[in-house]
């Protein structure tokens, strides 16, 4: 039997709890938020799942109609969120994620794609996406989409 065609579609609101749970299973070891978890411990009361869950919440409440998601089926197999500084004519696409059984089919690069139309549609001149240097899959899928490494970041922290 075939499979249903997949599609890239505008977020609604009644995806986000699915967006949330799919942050949570997809970033694990190369989210920010769980390596500050593992060195500093737990602090108000908030696990780095509900903090990095937290980053979509953000995500669709400054820019929800930059957020897409790609279905099959009535199934959500992945969502990329998008940022946009229309002064500086800038996109950036904070969040990207694909649930584990669709990894390796081509879709994050889909919706990287939709998004570069998104942008380019909006009157943006420059994208701009970033990775931990211990993502090695977004290592690999980012400059094989277009974009150049421009810079490194270090991040600091402390406990107050």
């Amino acid at each position: 039997m075939d499979e249903p065609p997949l599609h890239i579609r505008p977020y609604r609101d009644e995806d986000l709890p699915q967006l949330r749970k799919i942050t949570v299973e997809s970033f694990g070891s190369v989210a920010l938020e769980q390596m500050l978890e593992q060195k500093y411990g737990l602090w108000n009361e908030r696990d780095w799942k509900v903090r990095k869950a937290s980053h979509i919440d953000d995500d669709v409440a400054q820019c929800p109609e930059g957020c897409f998601v790609a279905e099959r089926g009535g199934e959500i197999l992945g969502y990329i969120t998008t940022r946009l500084d229309r002064v500086n004519q800038r996109g950036r696409i904070p969040n990207l994620a694909v649930v584990e059984s669709a990894r390796g089919l081509g879709l994050g690069r889909r919706m990287i794609q939709h998004v570069l139309d998104y942008m380019r549609d909006e009157g943006m001149k420059l994208a701009q996406i970033e990775t931990m240097a211990s993502n090695a899959i977004g290592q690999h899928l980012y400059p094989s989409c277009g974009f150049e490494e421009v810079a490194r970041q270090v991040h600091y922290a402390m406990r107050l």
